[in-house]
């Protein structure tokens, strides 16, 4: 199966969470959450477009400085998506650093920070290089309630989630999955090439059957590739969920934007005989985030984000995890 995007988590799960998705077609990835990335090389640092900020604590933030530096001589743009405050927060980190070097003659490399307050981006700011990143307020791009962000391919959902705080939950949905059957590709004598991209762009758009695909010498019609060497079917979704109270507006929440993912990677911080440290700390015990993957009716679910003090014992939240989840018997546990 041929998915959009490969997910990953940057780091172990007892180190800041964060997780890289990496465009399979197409040199671009997307982090939700920027703690510690220096487990990512530059070159993958600089496929990132967009990053999705949980919350502002500094396990889910502290890569921003490393991102933001290596992404100053680049000129495309940077998205960077947060709860509310999150722009503000941007610009104060930002002015701490002296910008006397830069001119006009600089990489005019810019900077977006956005506020997401649960249901829409409310507030929107860019920061340029050739203006020393002085604030500039811009009008946040209109999406539909609950999304973070939409492109033609795909689409982030969000939530805000109760961490004595607010802390964002994310969905990436895709339109739509297009396969090749590279078979009957060479029944119609037509070679693989970057042609397929366009195709399966094409597909996912559902546009008509007479939209004509460029090909090295003349054009196919759109219609002529999607019924017989196209499968289409439902898109990928990959769900991340962390720092959120074990409760139960926070669950139904959760279970909402989750449902039926094809991934989900979820915090399992305690054990659940700790249960008191969870509703103490606002997160999830690996039991209830185990029991959230399985209501859900994900196909697969990662924990990460595991509290330090079962370092000695490193395994046993993601086997209270699977235990809840019924890995076992669904045949669904992930490597």
């Amino acid at each position: 199966m041929s998915w959009l995007v490969q997910p990953r988590l940057v780091n172990d799960p007892f180190s800041d969470p964060g997780l890289y998705l990496d465009f399979r077609y197409g040199r671009r990835a997307i982090l939700f959450d920027l703690g510690d990335v220096s487990s990512l090389s530059s070159r993958e640092l600089l496929r990132v477009s967009h990053v999705f900020v949980s919350h502002t604590h500094v396990d889910h933030m502290a890569g921003f400085d490393r991102l933001f530096r290596l992404c100053l001589h680049r000129p495309s743009p940077l998205t960077l998506v947060g709860p509310p405050g999150f722009a503000d927060q941007v610009e104060h980190r930002i002015r701490s650093f002296t910008w006397n070097l830069l001119d006009e003659n600089s990489v005019d490399f810019c900077l977006r920070a956005m506020d997401y307050d649960g249901y829409h981006l409310a507030r929107a700011a860019e920061f340029h290089a050739r203006e020393a990143f002085a604030c500039r307020e811009i009008a946040p791009p209109v999406f539909p309630d609950g999304t973070a962000w939409m492109e033609d391919e795909f689409r982030i959902e969000a939530v805000a989630l109760d961490h004595g705080i607010p802390s964002l939950a994310f969905a990436l949905r895709e339109v739509l999955q297009v396969n090749v059957w590279r078979g009957v590709l060479a029944e119609m004598d037509l070679a693989p090439g970057p042609w397929l991209n366009e195709a399966k762009r094409a597909a996912r758009l559902e546009l008509p059957d007479d939209y004509k695909i460029d090909l090295p010498s003349g054009s196919i019609r759109l219609g002529d590739l999607k019924h017989r060497a196209l499968r289409v079917a439902p898109g990928q979704v990959v769900a991340y969920v962390t720092d959120a109270a074990p409760h139960a507006e926070n669950r139904a929440k959760i279970l909402r934007l989750a449902d039926q993912a094809d991934q989900l990677f979820i915090e399992a911080v305690f054990l659940e005989c700790d249960r008191p440290l969870a509703l103490a700390s606002h997160h999830l015990t690996a039991w209830e985030a185990g029991a959230l993957a399985r209501e859900a009716d994900v196909r697969h679910v990662t924990p990460f984000h595991h509290s330090a003090r079962y370092l000695s014992e490193p395994s046993v939240l993601r086997d209270e995890l699977y235990e809840s989840f019924g890995a076992a018997d669904r045949g669904a546990m992930t490597a």
